[in-house]
């Protein structure tokens, strides 16, 4: 499974000057709402956000994204 790395984003947006949620929404046009919640991790970016985010800032949605271990899949200790 795949989830948005927050903090790699934050880091490539603000090498672009972004360095705020409102400042990313605007650059890219999804909603500041959206941006808010996707940043505080409340929310994952649907599939055109996340082509949006990675199109703006020049890089990959792969780039973006993180794999996760699912909990089904873990293991326990």
């Amino acid at each position: 499974m795949y989830r948005l790395d927050i903090s790699r984003l934050r880091e490539i947006a603000a090498r672009h000057g972004d360095a705020s949620p409102a400042a990313i929404a605007r650059r890219t046009e999804i909603a500041e709402s959206s941006v808010y919640r996707i940043l505080s991790g409340r929310s994952q970016p649907d599939l055109i956000s996340a082509l949006r985010l990675a199109k703006t800032y020049r890089t990959t949605v792969e780039e973006l994204m993180e794999l996760v271990q699912a909990d089904a899949e873990r293991v326990p200790a």
